[in-house]
């Protein structure tokens, strides 16, 4: 909703994002990054954006690497390097806290957000770990692990039984054990939807275009003859399959997943560590959640090496940049870790990839039941 010609994103509380001067576009942008969280804000926001028609630029834009990024005398700035090239004044030494980014019209997304997002929360006491989480019987499981590890797999398989969606992605926990999620789109593969009737049902026709064109012009490729490969379009075809077989996946929203998104909390019960492996033997075992933790922190600098590596050219246009908030995230992170883990039964869940939802599923399911 529009208040006072803001538009507002409450993050449970643990961090406010306001929109400023956002067009129709802008909100709905912001929005898909966000999902559908609410739109009000009884305090002033942590993070604002604000739009303008373009960026007025105080000294000549120098840039770093292939136009990602550049800075002036008095602002340094995300990049695009089509189009207008300046996208977004980012100020690097306020992010974290209390901060206004600046935004062009018409972005399709405003970069950095959520890993802005996440280092708001952290600043703030809460902890946001890579992971997706719901509740089943009553009972609240946290799935964690490595990028691919199958946290999305065991959330979809969840909701086959009956579960209640928290989040996907990004899940935020606080000391008191609570989690609470980010109703973002859920990213599903080409093999996820043949196993989910609920999610074909869904798809608008350019997923299915997509889903069904992409492995149409794969077994094309794989027909021909490997003379006729080296002549034109089968060499462009052939050298675009990798790109092409990357894009075998759509965003779902998980409203068309779930029967209810909207209570996207709950308590942290279980904590299931997720690692994908080779064979065809799916195990779970019991495991120490500070091992969990302990493995977690590489996995949480990982996935702020992005921002990371923005402030870092930030330092190089101007080296006298400090942001407390970003250096502390680490020692935070691994305090946090330890303090909500602890004490939480845990389980490595060891399985293939791609794997059986409703395998999976059942193979979890004795260590989820309400004690």
């Amino acid at each position: 909703m529009t208040q006072n010609g803001f538009v507002d994103f409450d993050l449970h509380g643990l961090a406010g994002v306001r929109l400023v001067d956002a067009g129709p576009s802008d909100a709905v942008a912001v929005g898909r990054q966000l999902g559908p969280l609410p739109r009000t804000l009884d305090r002033e926001p942590d993070i604002t954006i604000r739009f303008v028609d373009r960026i007025e630029l105080g000294s000549r834009l120098r840039y770093l690497g292939a136009k990602e990024a550049g800075w002036t005398d008095d602002g340094f700035y995300v990049l695009r390097s089509r189009k207008a090239p300046v996208v977004v004044q980012v100020p690097m030494d306020r992010i974290g806290g209390h901060c206004e980014i600046v935004c062009e019209h018409g972005l399709p997304a405003v970069p950095f957000l959520i890993a802005v997002l996440n280092l708001t929360v952290l600043a703030n006491g809460a902890l946001p770990v890579h992971a997706a989480a719901f509740e089943l019987d009553g009972v609240g499981t946290l799935v964690t692990g490595w990028s691919k590890g199958g946290k999305t797999e065991l959330l979809m398989a969840a909701a086959g039984a009956g579960a209640r969606y928290i989040g996907d992605e990004w899940v935020y926990l606080t000391t008191d054990s609570r989690m609470y999620g980010i109703p973002e789109p859920i990213r599903l593969w080409d093999w996820h939807i043949r196993q989910l009737p609920v999610a074909r049902d869904h798809l608008s026709l350019t997923d299915r275009v997509k889903l069904r064109g992409i492995p149409a012009l794969r077994r094309l490729d794989r027909a021909t003859p490997r003379r006729l490969r080296r002549l034109p379009p089968s060499k462009l075809l052939h050298r675009a399959m990798p790109t092409l077989e990357g894009q075998l996946y759509v965003d779902v929203p998980p409203d068309r997943l779930f029967s209810d998104v909207s209570r996207n909390s709950g308590r942290l019960d279980r904590i299931l560590f997720v690692v994908s492996a080779a064979g065809p033997e799916t195990t779970v075992e019991t495991i120490d959640p500070l091992e969990v933790a302990a493995r977690m922190r590489a996995s949480l600098v990982h996935e702020r090496l992005d921002l990371a590596t923005l402030m870092l050219k930030a330092r190089f246009a101007d080296p006298s940049i400090q942001n407390d908030d970003l250096d502390a995230a680490e020692a935070r992170q691994r305090e946090l870790l330890d303090r909500i883990f602890a004490g939480h039964p845990a389980y490595i869940v060891t399985h293939p990839y791609p794997v059986d939802l409703a395998a999976l599923f059942e193979s979890v399911r004795p260590v989820l039941a309400p004690v």
